[in-house]
């Protein structure tokens, strides 16, 4: 066991002490999740974390119907602002979202004609999609209720007739309520952080730890222990327990700068979330012995370390959420490394389902870690 320890220890102060190792250790994490986390802190904004998305509705003279527009606008989590015309000043940005009516917009609309209508925004493709159908459910709410309350009133439709119609009680309606145990749809940071924590440790352990032990065999230092008394197994636990040190300090200096800097909520199995990302950090020190076992030279092994752990990411729900993709790829998550983290993580910061919910993933994660460090083993050469 002492040997075990001295080649871990000496290992992990070896690594650390690379400037490249230290970026990517500690100063990439937190910039990836500052800038990822803000790009997609609204993708749920304004759906159930009950923040309105500003709205700037343009009509000239839109009359009594603009109370009834408004309020299916709001109840579509929009927040809108009426104007005459849009003014946009020099130097300050346009309306990030903008619906335009054509002018008398009551007038027309009791007279019996068309009144055209378009909205522009300035949201992301993943967003656009969604903001357009919220718009044409409250467009065709308010149509409805014109409708009826045309239907219902013997004289010209007046605001009267839609205050009677929104009093009387709905007989049909529809119950909406968060998955799991949560109340808030987590996003931006919270959604963010433990995606690039499962990356960036994969990443580090793959990238540096694979070329470390390549680098390692050309300088011959794996020879000098092939002549020390211990075995193959003891070598490769010792190299297996340095990536571990540095998978560790990497977590939890993540954990810390989530916690504090992003005020990330880990949900209440704080606990069992760093026994995922334990057993995480074990399979990714596995994995990148393996890397450096098979790869002939420290540029291949950092290729295909790089390769290996961006299409996993990509693939395993880290980059963004595994359910806004297509129904292939969420499949293929469940068979990926990065998708058992992923969805353990996801079961316990986002639905809070208990510890005992993320038992299986953990289950596939040590019995991965287990064989792909056999494979290491046998993989593994002084030479």
């Amino acid at each position: 066991m002492r040997e075990i320890l001295f080649i871990a220890w000496n290992d992990a102060k070896f690594q650390i002490r690379q400037g490249s190792t230290l970026v990517w250790l500690f100063v990439m994490p937190p910039i990836f999740f500052f800038f990822i986390g803000t790009v997609t802190s609204g993708f749920s904004s304004g759906v159930s974390s009950g923040q309105a998305a500003p709205l700037i509705v343009v009509a000239e003279s839109p009359g009594f119907l603009q109370d009834q527009i408004s309020l299916r606008l709001r109840e579509s989590d929009f927040e809108p602002q009426w104007v005459r015309e849009l003014v946009v000043v020099e130097g300050e940005d346009p309306p990030r979202r903008t619906l335009t009516f054509a002018a008398n917009l009551s007038d027309t609309i009791v007279a019996g004609n068309d009144v055209a209508a378009s909205f522009d925004t300035k949201a992301s493709a993943l967003s656009r999609n969604f903001e357009i159908i919220r718009i044409q459910r409250s467009l065709y709410t308010a149509l409805a209720d014109i409708v009826v309350a045309d239907a219902n009133t013997e004289s010209e439709l007046s605001a009267a007739d839609l205050r009677v119609l929104n009093a009387e009680p709905r007989i049909w309606k529809l119950d909406v309520s968060p998955a799991g145990q949560r109340q808030e749809i987590p996003s931006g940071f919270e959604q963010t952080i433990p995606g690039i924590l499962v990356m960036f440790t994969l990443l580090v352990l793959l990238t540096s730890g694979g070329s470390m032990l390549v680098l390692e065999r050309k300088q011959g230092l794996l020879r000098r222990l092939a002549s020390a008394p211990m075995s193959r197994t003891e070598v490769v636990s010792g190299k297996w327990g340095g990536r571990m040190v540095l998978a560790a300090c990497q977590v939890t200096v993540a954990l810390a700068i989530g916690t504090l800097l992003f005020k990330m909520n880990w949900g209440p199995d704080l606990a069992m979330v760093v026994v995922i990302l334990a057993a995480w950090a074990g399979f990714c020190a596995s994995a990148g012995l393996l890397i450096g076992s098979v790869a002939s030279t420290e540029a291949q092994a950092g290729g295909l370390g790089a390769l290996a752990a961006n299409a996993l990411a990509a693939l395993g729900g880290c980059w963004w959420p595994i359910e806004i993709t297509p129904p292939w790829m969420q499949t293929l998550q469940n068979f990926l490394p990065t998708g058992w983290a992923m969805d353990a993580l996801h079961k316990l910061i986002s639905f809070q389902s208990g510890a005992a919910s993320a038992l299986p993933q953990l289950a596939i994660i040590v019995g991965a870690t287990v064989l792909v460090t056999a494979l290491a083993v046998n993989r593994f050469e002084y030479v």
